[in-house]
């Protein structure tokens, strides 16, 4: 399981959110998704932590709370959905 953490600022680091979330237990995981073309951070974050009673307690206590001025969007991550689609977009088109 993973814990997805929202609207946090974009001057967050790793450590910080670290920090945070030592507090709830031991964690295995922190990802912070960068935007591809530009790298800069994307405003939210995953963590994984060593059980999952460790996780709700995090979820519950967190979700909602307010750090470094923002109200965190803290629950259980979902899987990442398959977006499909054709695959037009890159594709060569040999008509011009």
């Amino acid at each position: 399981m993973s814990i997805y953490v929202g609207n946090l600022s974009y001057e967050v680091t790793k450590e910080d959110i670290e920090e945070v979330f030592n507090e709830y237990g031991t964690i295995k995981r922190v990802h912070l998704p960068t935007d591809r073309e530009t790298g800069r951070f994307r405003g939210f974050a995953f963590v994984e932590m060593s059980s999952e009673a460790e996780e709700t307690k995090a979820i519950e206590t967190l979700d909602g709370a307010n750090w470094m001025d923002r109200d965190l969007k803290v629950n259980k991550a979902r899987e990442r959905e398959n977006r499909g689609g054709s695959g037009s977009f890159n594709r060569r088109d040999d008509r011009f």
